[in-house]
């Protein structure tokens, strides 16, 4: 029999409570916390995070042959028509200075004659990919934010499970969790909670995301009544290392951007047969190209082939992809590296405006929980950290300002739904090994209509058998079947393709589909 967890009698009260401790969380705390009082929780350690696994860099217009202009430009053509502008344009024309404070906390960027050194991925126009430790910026990043913060001693919960936002006339008001050490529940009051808690990579079978990216942050947000909105976007990664008995390590985007190329089993370079841009098309078109081509052979993988480039040049600009494939006993600069599509970005998520403030009074959300419409359909590479930098900092100098809340305000092109009800006779409690099967087979790369109606029937009739948590697992895969939910449930409604969204009986992009499915509790 499981013991349910104790009640505490601690009562505690935080002008914020930042709930995540990657970049979005430690950014936001280093900023916030000399102006109130303020306590970060994560549910792991504090760097247990997504931010770790973060190849590719930060995009930014920093070059002499760059401008913010052509990075808007850039990023709302990759995203197919759902980009908010106006978020685009603040995020390329703030993006030199959130670099610079990068710098200033010590972040050790690549640097060429000291110059800062730029890189190109897919569907950028220039080289603007600013890097650390070539593959290993997200590290870099994440490490030395963490240690100004430990320098700083600020308040830190470590191994703390968010259960419950709980609210009063309206307004986010508490956080109930679990202290996973102690097993006791505790409750937080604030005026203002953040939740930076990341994505939901963990409801794939394959994914290049960590233990912890169980989309915890959607689901909490979304059963305290706040907005989720674009939910049916979530990106594949094309390239992820695919061999029986290693992890699906993501091999960087970067590496294509250097010059290698994707074979079939055949050996056939096949990316210049699906698009003008060959082996630098959008992650969504690579990732299909990459599954048909799977699908044709009846193989699990592709070929990464990056031997014709220079192997120094290939260890210095990638040393932890050149480590982990020595690992596993290849070499980055003479083998053929097996690869395929793993699940690796939330697009969508809580609905917030340019502050990062949410439709729910009190709740903000910055990094991939947050869905501020920067990426629209599809996320141009590398802005993903941008974004942090920029919103964090923008949110930050409002609370400080204290300048007043103003709701995600609604968009004329917003469409609103409930989640429907769908009873399917038997329920019965799911294992996490069915839902990251359920979601791989019927909600991942490609899409149907019979597929996706089969996902949504199968997560409501699991989200009907869950009965009262009993630990921080309980508590998981509550949140897993929901947000799970609101992926398929969207994907269902969307009867068209568009971005990393694909759906094989609805292949074109229609005009009425140019808006944003957004759920209400």
């Amino acid at each position: 029999m499981v013991s349910l967890p104790k009640e505490s009698s601690e009562a505690t009260f935080y002008d914020c409570v930042i709930v995540g401790s990657g970049i979005a969380g430690l950014y936001t705390a280093l900023l916030l916390h000399s102006h109130l009082s303020l306590l970060l929780v994560t549910k792991g350690k504090i760097d247990d995070c997504n931010t770790l696994h973060a190849q590719g860099g930060i995009a930014a217009a920093i070059g002499s042959d760059d401008s913010p202009k052509f990075h808007v430009e850039d990023t709302i053509a990759a995203g197919a028509g759902l980009c908010d502008e106006e978020a685009v344009r603040i995020m390329a024309e703030e993006a030199a200075d959130r670099i610079a404070d990068l710098v200033m906390l010590g972040v050790p960027f690549d640097t060429i004659n000291g110059e800062i050194s730029l890189g190109l991925e897919a569907f950028h126009r220039r080289h603007r990919i600013l890097h650390a430790g070539g593959d290993a910026t997200g590290m870099n990043i994440e490490l030395t934010l963490a240690e100004k913060v430990r320098q700083l001693a600020l308040p830190v919960r470590e191994n703390f499970l968010v259960t419950e936002i709980k609210t009063k006339t309206g307004v986010a008001s508490s956080i109930r969790g679990i202290d996973l050490t102690t097993d006791e529940v505790v409750e937080i009051g604030f005026k203002f909670l953040i939740l930076a808690t990341g994505g939901a990579g963990q409801l794939f079978k394959v994914t290049t995301n960590p233990e912890v990216a169980t989309g915890d942050g959607v689901a909490l947000a979304f059963s305290a009544g706040a907005e989720i909105t674009d939910m049916e976007f979530f990106q594949f990664h094309p390239t992820a290392f695919s061999l029986p008995g290693a992890p699906p390590f993501l091999i960087s985007e970067a590496v294509r951007g250097e010059g290698a190329v994707l074979r079939n089993i055949r050996g056939h370079r096949f990316m210049p047969d699906y698009h003008p841009s060959a082996d630098l098309a959008p992650r969504d078109i690579v990732a299909r190209a990459i599954k048909t081509e799977m699908e044709k052979a009846s193989t699990d993988h592709v070929f990464l082939d990056a031997t014709s480039l220079s192997r120094p040049r290939l260890i210095s600009r990638f040393p932890k992809i050149h480590e982990f494939c020595q690992e596993y006993g290849m070499d980055l600069s003479k083998d053929l590296l097996p690869v395929a599509p793993a699940a690796h970005y939330m697009i969508g998520g809580i609905r917030v405006n340019t502050f990062g403030e949410s439709s729910l009074p009190g709740l903000l959300a910055v990094g991939e929980v947050a869905c501020s419409g920067v990426h629209g359909a599809n996320r141009l590479a590398s802005n993903s950290l941008l974004e942090v930098l920029v919103t964090a900092k923008r949110l930050a100098k409002k609370i400080i300002d204290d300048l007043p809340y103003d709701v995600a305000s609604r968009r004329q092109n917003d469409v609103y739904f409930t989640l429907p009800s769908r009873p399917d006779g038997f329920s019965r409690k799911p294992c996490c090994e069915e839902l990251k099967e359920l979601m791989w087979s019927k909600v991942a790369i490609v899409r149907d209509g019979e597929g996706l109606a089969q996902a949504t029937r199968q997560l409501a009739s699991w989200q009907e058998s869950l009965g009262q948590a009993a630990g921080h697992l309980d508590y998981e895969i509550r949140n897993m079947v929901l947000v799970g939910r609101l992926i398929a449930e969207a994907a269902l409604i969307r009867e068209e393709s568009r971005g990393a969204h694909y759906r094989s009986d609805f292949p074109s992009a229609e005009p009425i589909w140019q808006r944003h499915i957004v759920f209400t509790s």
